[in-house]
């Protein structure tokens, strides 16, 4: 996985640059990088795109042929450089990265919380003020349930991992008595 993020990165970034001040805003190319990614994540145009029969000029005209949605010039140019560089299928860690960089650009980071059980709005919502105070950044949190933790919760907040969870002091625990 580290090496799909290291090769999207540049992308994403390049991306991001190019259409941080465009009219259509950045809410309008996060969402048309991500239609990008779920096209590129089908498992048929997987197939299609890894065909060594196809040119990429056939590539990029298969791939552009299949999204829904009219593609202005810098879209396509995008596409196209995707292609020559056989890279269209990295597509979903490029939308996830140019989503990231929105969201740091905007002032606000999405927030994985992860709980060993369910937690009620005002869990949540002190949670996620916690955060903001911590990140200093404006938190969006999607909270999932996983028994498995025992107790507490893990957070990831982009690259970085919060973990009180009774898994991982037991974890803990169980790496020092074995040390």
């Amino acid at each position: 996985m580290a090496e799909l993020s290291t090769v999207a990165r540049p992308y994403a970034e390049a991306l991001f640059a190019a259409v941080r001040d465009d009219a259509e805003g950045l809410g309008r190319w996060a969402e048309r990088v991500d239609e990008l990614a779920q096209v590129a994540a089908l498992p048929d145009v997987q197939a299609a795109l890894n065909d060594p029969r196809l040119s990429a000029n056939q590539r990029f005209e298969l791939f552009a042929g299949l999204v829904k949605s009219d593609l202005p010039p810098a879209a396509r140019n995008f596409i196209e450089l995707l292609t020559e560089n056989g890279r269209l299928l990295l597509l979903p860690e490029i939308s996830s990265q140019f989503n990231a960089l929105k969201l740091r650009h905007e002032g606000s980071a999405q927030a994985e919380i992860v709980s060993a059980y369910e937690l009620d709005a005002a869990q949540v919502d002190a949670l996620v003020a916690g955060l903001e105070k911590k990140f200093g950044l404006k938190i969006e949190a999607h909270v999932t349930v996983d028994p498995s933790l025992i107790g507490g919760v893990r957070v990831t907040v982009g690259d970085q991992v919060l973990d009180t969870s009774v898994q991982a002091q037991l974890a803990g625990l169980r790496d020092a008595l074995a040390a």
